[in-house]
Order: C-alpha cells, then structure tokens, then sequence
C-alpha cells in the first residue's frame, strides 16, 4: 500500500513539474526583465529631481525643471534629431545591404559557400565594437587605406574620419550582422518550392522575389529595421571613436551629463525622453511597413 501511494505521489509530482516547467524557464526573463524595469523606475523618479548645486546631491523637491532644460537647451534637441537621422540612414543602408547576404546564405546549394558566409557573419561578434572602430580609423584615416587608393589613381586625399560619412560606414558595418540574423530565418521559413513553382507559372525570378519572397518575409525585414534603428540610436562606440567628439549621439552626452556634469536627474530625463522618441519612432516604423495594406484595403 505505501508503495502504491509513494508511485502515485510520484506521478502527480511528475505531472506538475512537467506543466510547471515552461514558467520555470521563464523565470531568468521575469528576473532581467524586473530588474530593467526596477532601473528605469528609478531613473523616471529622478529626473523629476533638479541637482542641487551646493551639494551636488538631488533636491527632494519633486519639478519638471529637467525636462524643460531639455527643451530649452538647442543642443539637446540637436544631438536627438542628428541621432534619429543618422541612425534612420544607417537602417535605410543596412537592411538593403542585408537581405541579399541573408537569400544567399539560405538559398546556396553550396554547403562550402554556406559555411564561409556563417563564418563572415559571426567572426564580427568576437570583436568588440572599439576594436572595429580602430580598425575603420586606420582604413579612413588620412593616411590610412581608403587615401593611399585615392592617391595611387592622382587624387587628392579625401579627409573621411570624423564626418559623419566615418559614422556610416562604422555604424553600417556594426550592424549588418544583425540585421542578417534577423532576416535569415524568414527566408528560411520560406520553401523554395514557392519560389520554384512561381517561375513555372511564367514569373521571372525578380517576379519572384518582389511579389513573393519580400512580402513573405516581412516580419524578417520588420525586425531587423526595428532592431538596426533601435541599436543606433542607442550606440556610444562609433560616435565617439569615428565622430572624434564632434558628431555626439544621445548615449554620449547622456554619458557627458552622467559622468561629465554628476547630474543625474537631467541624465535620467535624456534618458526617459530618448525611450519615448525611440518607442514613438519603431510605432512608426510598423505603421510604414502596414501603410500599403492600410491604403490598399480605404481604395477598396
């Protein structure tokens, strides 16, 4: 009789464990999760505190005078229109750039071919992003590679580092590996008998791709336009290394107003304004990638 019970407690514990075991693997995501959200309380609670500039501590006077120094201040709204422009145009660069990396890796019968792309693809992810800016800085560096071409067909040297151009070009190399990861498991989730089965019925290749495979992998494209945008509106390392100082982003001058000025509730009221443009701008990202089906279904 014990053994009997001990094998049916057994069972139903068995049971449980196994219906309890997804939430249990969600508990580290509940917990980093938490804690992000923890952190960005703290920050929203303190840039509603001014510092106090006899004790360089926050007033306990809760005011909106962070956020309108925010608005007052031209440099402020200078460095968040450059950092959603650029960063707009690294996405604009980047995602085209991508999706042709991504079809071909899928697509290749090539399993050669295959492994050397995987290969490209993830080697930029065991080098840091300082160590690839410094790499760019002796490519466009006034007597770096780029110039030693120019001048080898009887150009004048071009000067590219610090401009905005340098900021590109790091930024697009930065995040083109993302952008094909976000992109290559669409693709995959497409059968090329689709493909195959178009162009049966008369369409070109290009037909193909334009009215079948894009549209298909949308969501593909979706993700890596929101993740691309999101991770350069956000970046401190190409900035601040290719722009030399003069080309700031928002995360480098938050970092000026954090650790420059010790003022922690105008660097917490950056920081909150920069969530909400940057959550503003990836709803309009998705809105622009709905408009053509929103406009196809009011012709109707």
């Amino acid at each position: 009789m014990a053994d009997a019970v001990e094998h049916l407690f057994a069972l139903c514990l068995g049971k449980t464990v196994r219906r309890a075991a997804p939430y249990i693997w969600l508990i580290p995501a509940f917990i980093l999760v938490g804690l992000l959200a923890a952190g960005m309380m703290l920050m929203v609670v303190d840039s509603f505190h001014q510092l106090d500039q006899s004790t360089f501590l926050l007033s306990d006077a809760f005011s909106l005078a962070n956020y309108q120094q925010l608005l007052a201040q031209p440099v402020f709204k200078v460095v968040l229109l450059r950092s959603i422009l650029y960063s707009l145009i690294v996405t604009a660069i980047t995602v085209p750039l991508s999706f042709p990396y991504a079809y071909v890796m899928v697509r290749t019968k090539s399993a050669l071919l295959r492994r050397i792309l995987l290969f490209c693809l993830f080697v930029p992810f065991f080098i840091g992003s300082v160590v690839r800016a410094y790499s760019w800085i002796i490519v466009l560096g006034r007597y770096g590679l780029a110039n030693e071409m120019i001048e080898f067909v009887g150009l004048e040297p071009i000067k590219m580092l610090y401009t905005p151009f340098a900021v590109v070009v790091g930024l697009t190399q930065y995040m083109l590996p993302f952008s094909v990861l976000m992109i290559a498991p669409a693709l995959t989730s497409i059968p090329e008998e689709i493909e195959m089965a178009a162009e049966g019925l008369g369409a070109s290749w290009v037909q193909a791709l334009a009215r079948i495979v894009f549209p298909m992998a949308k969501p593909g494209i979706v993700a890596a336009t929101i993740v691309v945008f999101t991770l350069s509106l956000t970046d401190y390392a190409m900035p601040a290394m290719m722009g030399g100082g003069t080309f700031d982003f928002v995360s480098n001058l938050v970092y000026d107003v954090f650790f420059g000025m010790s003022d922690w509730g105008l660097g917490s009221a950056f920081m909150i304004l920069l969530v909400i443009v940057g959550t503003l701008m990836v709803i309009l990202i998705m809105a622009a990638f709905d408009l053509p089906a929103i406009l196809k279904r009011a012709l109707k």
